[in-house]
């Protein structure tokens, strides 16, 4: 059977549930095109869950029943056997922390009134925080990127030029202006100062002052995110722009 027969005869849009293994928070009713490459949807699954379409993994389900596994990430979405109302879990360490990412929330209140609420699906099948094992690996990777982290921390001096990767930004170049702990947030961090004007502050931090640098050329950013090396500020030539 083909993609094309597999997507015709039926609308192209598909109104879905979307479940994460990290909480028990539920985005109901989302909706999406069936011709969307499940590269393509984990890159939409990203902002709801707070993952990485790098690392995660779906799973499809009718109810509480697995129907399967979404793994061919150059399959359009209509491949697989998705019909609405189903349900589809993203399973991830969720250890890469993004930019400016608002993960979805639903509210106790907002989740008791859901008529069709999936938390006893969840709970029943040890699924998400739920599965004891799924847990306690996603803790052990945890503590192990927890570690890595912190030596990265040590080893790095201020001053260091480093490499940033971080999901919906360019790659970019810059410099090492700060790291450790910041007021009001878990985790370490690297305050990089960019060669260009593609960060999000100038040093600052919800009103703290952690470096100097012009506006939007600072950024905060996961450890995980930075690569330290020998990367020497790039030269722009005005001169061979037409």
């Amino acid at each position: 059977m083909t993609e094309t027969t597999i997507l015709s005869g039926s609308s192209d849009i598909v109104k879905i549930n979307i479940s994460n293994s990290q909480t028990d928070a539920i985005s109901f009713e989302r909706k999406y095109s069936k011709s969307l490459k499940i590269s393509e949807f984990k890159l939409k699954l990203e902002p709801i869950t707070g993952g990485s379409a790098a690392t995660m993994k779906l799973e499809l389900y009718r109810g509480d029943r697995l129907v399967c596994r979404l793994d061919d990430d150059e399959r359009p979405l209509g491949y697989y056997s998705i019909e609405d109302g189903m349900r589809v879990h993203v399973i991830d360490s969720f250890l890469y922390v993004q930019e400016n990412v608002q993960k979805f929330e639903l509210s106790q209140e907002e989740y008791d009134r859901k008529q069709e609420s999936l938390r006893n699906y969840l709970r029943q099948n040890k699924l998400g925080k739920y599965n004891e094992e799924e847990m306690r690996k996603l803790e052990e990777e945890r503590k192990k990127q927890e570690q890595e982290d912190l030596e990265k921390l040590e080893q790095t001096s201020l001053g260091a030029r480093c490499k940033v990767t971080t999901k919906g930004h360019p790659t970019r170049l810059g410099t090492v202006m700060y790291k450790g702990e910041l007021d009001g947030k878990p985790g370490q961090f690297f305050g990089v100062k960019f060669d260009e004007p593609l960060g999000v502050n100038d040093g600052t931090c919800n009103g703290k002052r952690y470096f100097e640098c012009p506006p939007n050329y600072g950024s905060f950013v996961a450890v995980k995110a930075v690569e330290i090396g020998d990367f020497p500020p790039e030269n722009f030539d005005l001169d061979d722009e037409l």
